[in-house]
């Protein structure tokens, strides 16, 4: 009968361990939408780039010149948005991976940023934290450009919310970086 609990038991935790790979599911397809995203951002890019000369156009005035440098601006603004979406995507993708699959062997042979390697859940929302933050920062500019400062109260806020944007950046940089003492400390 202790054979039997044990074999039980054994097949139980093997198959519990293993269910871990049905995290492939959302590796696999926060990839693909990923990809999708870097896409169609590229493709808003070309367009972009693709109708820029008509910024040049003799024939355009110079009130449309400023309504099409304020488009232009804001388009790219949300290429932006867009790539660093994908780049969320990407960076869940790889760090599902390495938490719950494997540690990919080719990252650790690769030179340059560390920027991809993830150690824990608390790394990984570390990351995707501060991404996100760069979406919202560029959603407010983007927001910004096309405000309109009717009144005190309206340029009130916009110094307001710029002021909170900058907060939210240095506690950013601030929380990832830990002061020299503490650096020296633990070695």
């Amino acid at each position: 009968m202790k054979i039997l609990m044990e074999k039980i038991e054994a097949i139980f935790e093997w198959l519990l361990w293993n269910s871990r790979f049905a995290v492939l599911f959302a590796v696999v397809a926060s990839l693909l939408v990923a990809f999708a995203v870097f896409f169609m951002t590229s493709y808003d890019a070309w367009q972009l780039v693709s109708h820029i000369f008509t910024y040049a156009s003799p024939q355009m005035t110079s009130e449309a010149r400023s309504a099409f440098h304020l488009e232009v601006v804001a388009h790219a603004v949300s290429i932006v948005d867009g790539y660093l979406l994908a780049t969320i995507l990407l960076i869940f993708s790889l760090g599902l991976y390495e938490l719950f699959i494997s540690k990919i062997d080719v990252a650790g042979e690769a030179k340059g940023s560390r920027v991809l390697f993830i150690r824990s859940l608390d790394d990984l929302k570390d990351r995707l934290a501060k991404v996100i933050l760069m979406i919202l920062i560029v959603s407010f500019f983007e927001r910004s450009l096309s405000m309109h400062v009717g009144n005190f109260l309206d340029l009130l806020y916009l110094a307001l919310g710029i002021a909170l944007v900058a907060l939210a950046l240095y506690l950013t940089h601030k929380g990832g970086h830990p002061s020299a003492q503490d650096d020296t400390s633990e070695h």
